[in-house]
């Protein structure tokens, strides 16, 4: 059985469950789901909530920027780098609204060698947020 490790990232936002934020099995280092939330805080950049905690209005575009920066932090807390993604499940709340702004914005971040990446749509997440990845990465070592 390969070997295996957990890691925990000091600048993601902290796991809504019971999970790490990656775990490597072998030379593959599989993230948890991530979204746009800031470490220490409960709010979502980009997302606007009423005081029944349900979204008012949101930006994609914040929120895409925002959990590209989650994923990196991850990344590199684990030993690995943004190059290094090879697969990515993008789920999205609202596909028709936002998928232009979305995979804009993705082939900004992945000029070069992106991932294979499956986007998908779902009604929604656990926390109030329109975008959560999940993602694999090859490490270098």
């Amino acid at each position: 059985m390969p070997k295996t490790s957990t890691y925990v990232s000091e600048k993601a936002p902290e796991p809504v469950g019971a999970y790490p934020h990656a775990r490597r099995v072998g030379n593959l280092l599989f993230l948890s789901g991530v979204g746009p939330r800031k470490r220490g805080s409960k709010d979502i950049p980009g997302v606007t909530l009423d005081d029944n905690k349900n979204i008012v209005a949101y930006d994609i575009e914040t929120q895409c920027h925002s959990v590209f920066q989650n994923v990196k932090n991850i990344l590199e807390s684990s030993g690995a780098g943004w190059e290094d993604l090879v697969d990515v499940t993008v789920y999205l709340t609202n596909m028709k609204d936002d998928f232009p702004a979305y995979n804009k914005l993705w082939a900004d971040y992945f000029a070069t060698n992106p991932p294979c990446r499956t986007t998908i749509e779902v009604t929604a997440l656990p926390t109030p947020i329109a975008i959560e990845l999940k993602c694999i990465a090859v490490m270098k070592d």
